[in-house]
């Protein structure tokens, strides 16, 4: 059985995410499509514009056969523990597996090249990498000037967007865990990544977001399908008082336990809320060129969530689970397989989670909390055991 894979977050699913399963598809021509989502709160440590359950239907409609839920411990993490989370799971699945990713770059010989020497961290690249974090640039850029300064054959290009850092991590996380999976990358069209800007259909999902917050939901009509314009809110979800909230009542131990709060992050998080009456304010006093927004938002929101960076380490050395989100009714065949093959309980209905055990029902019960504030931010109720079938 030959299994195609995507990690997504699909916040919201637009033009371009739509063209890339396509286009993986056709590539790979496989018997199924398998994406691994984000639940109700992403990468970027922001809560998700849709519920998690309308996301994973956009995605079947766009063309997947069976939507995975990528736990929050890991989809709230850096690019690093983001993707070995992902890759660990899907590891799980059997069948002859390629996991493609949107890209600048489509040579996959320079992310197994990449990921290979980043694996390899030299003493020199060590170095580099601790002055450069002293002067003051982000983990990413950092990182990147490092390997560029100790390795002549590093392909620094390669590493500078974001989309290709997400790439170079999968292809690590697949190198160093031993998966059995082959990786293709995808040229990326349209917007970059980060781009703020609506620019026609093609837009990024940071720029349909934005216009989202500033109340201009007919202007992203072009950038979406139609499924996915037709649902999404003229108001979106707000945890800012939540997490101003968390980030009062957690004392400093607890806010230096949280992965990436390091080098005393902590003690300037807790002075500048003394000074500060919302979360906004707050940011704008604690951000710097080092201290990127990616970086501070993931420290707060797992303030939120209540996530430790032994947390995280503790769900990625234990066996966990596959939480079904949707599965096309064509592609209910493949539960049968995979609940016989999987080495990791699969998620379907409540009774499955009877079966959990330890970090695994730990992990689950962290996913329902996030779901359970998502509902109370959104004022919609979901079921977390709800599997859409379609």
């Amino acid at each position: 059985m030959k299994i195609c894979l995507a990690v997504c977050e699909y916040n919201p699913l637009h033009n371009g995410h739509a063209a890339h399963l396509a286009k993986m598809k056709g590539e790979v021509s496989p018997d199924f499509t398998a994406v691994i989502m984000s639940g109700n709160f992403t990468q970027r440590g922001e809560v998700a514009v849709m519920d998690k359950y309308t996301r994973a239907r956009h995605a079947l409609l766009a063309g997947a056969d069976i939507v995975f839920e990528l736990p929050a411990v890991f989809a709230t993490a850096n690019a690093e523990i983001f993707a070995k989370g992902a890759v660990k799971l899907l590891n799980e699945l059997p069948g002859d597996k390629t996991l493609c990713f949107g890209a600048e770059n489509a040579d996959a010989e320079g992310f197994y090249e990449t990921a290979n020497m980043l694996s390899n961290e030299s003493r020199d690249f060590k170095k580099s990498l601790k002055t450069k974090l002293k002067q003051g640039f982000s983990f990413a850029k950092a990182k990147y000037m490092a390997a560029g300064e100790t390795d002549p054959a590093a392909d620094t290009e390669l590493m500078k967007s974001p989309n290709n850092i997400l790439g170079v991590e999968y292809t690590r996380a697949i190198i160093e865990s031993g998966a059995d999976i082959s990786i293709l990358p995808v040229p990326r069209e349209g917007a970059g990544h980060n781009d703020d800007k609506l620019q026609g259909p093609l837009s990024s999902a940071s720029a349909i977001r934005k216009a989202l917050k500033e109340g201009k939901k007919r202007r992203v009509a072009a950038c979406v399908p139609s499924y996915v314009f037709d649902d999404l809110p003229n108001v979106l979800p707000d945890v800012d008082a939540l997490t101003f909230y968390s980030l009062i009542s957690h004392d400093k131990k607890f806010l230096s336990s949280v992965l990436d709060c390091t080098e005393g992050l902590e003690n300037r998080i807790k002075s500048c809320l003394k000074a500060s009456l919302s979360l906004a304010e707050l940011k704008e006093k604690v951000i710097t060129k080092r201290y990127t927004a990616a970086r501070i938002n993931r420290i707060m929101t797992a303030s939120l969530l209540g996530i430790t960076r032994g947390f995280i380490e503790k769900c990625m050395r234990s066996e966990l689970y596959l939480n079904v989100l949707a599965v096309k009714q064509e592609a209910a065949p493949l539960l049968a397989e995979f609940r016989q093959n999987c080495k990791i309980p699969l998620i379907t209905r409540k009774n499955d989670v009877s079966s959990l055990r330890g970090t695994a029902l730990e992990c689950f019960k962290k996913d329902a909390e996030a779901n359970d504030i998502r509902n109370f931010a959104a004022g919609k109720l979901t079921n977390e055991y709800l599997m859409l079938k379609m």
